[in-house]
């Protein structure tokens, strides 16, 4: 065997030590755990790193999820059609814009905000003109702050879209 390396006979030998001195530690210390909860202990904390890593982190995961948000405002003044913004699935939007349904992605960690890849359906009305200034704003928004019924996108440009979680 090359110098400096260990057969895994002596690493499993060692990890068996490290193990049993932790079993020690714990009864000796005061911790009250006994060995057998030690081990338990030990062997759910990969599965709870894993788990914490995969949970959703836009802003759907800090409270604008499972919620129909309708737009009241944009740029401080009141938006008079019809729109909505919802977060169906971690990653995505969707919503409904003055004339058409929209969805895309939204993958950028809360407070950030990134609404990409939209696809939008193709009907013709009369809100044409403010569908359009929905989208550019929503487009442009770059972060996002969830109080209470409140969702606010917002650039660091001072542009602000308003939400609220109850219709207006």
């Amino acid at each position: 065997m090359p110098r400096g390396r260990r057969s895994r006979r002596d690493v499993l030998r060692r990890r068996a030590c490290r193990i049993e001195t932790l079993r020690q530690s714990c009864l000796v210390s005061g911790v009250g755990i006994g060995p057998d909860a030690a081990m338990r202990i030990l062997a759910l904390i990969p599965f709870l790193l894993v788990s914490a890593c995969q949970g959703d982190e836009t802003v759907a995961g800090y409270g604008a999820g499972d919620s129909v948000w309708y737009l009241t405002e944009i740029d401080g003044a009141a938006f008079a059609a019809r729109a909505t913004l919802t977060f169906p699935e971690a990653g995505r939007i969707a919503g409904a814009a003055p004339c058409n349904t929209y969805s895309g992605r939204m993958e950028a960690p809360y407070p950030w905000f990134a609404a990409t890849e939209i696809a939008v359906t193709r009907r013709a009305c009369p809100d044409l003109a403010a569908e359009a200034a929905f989208f550019a704003a929503l487009s442009e928004m770059t972060l996002a702050e969830v109080a209470g019924d409140t969702l606010i996108l917002s650039t660091p440009g001072g542009r602000e879209m308003i939400f609220f979680r109850t219709q207006p």
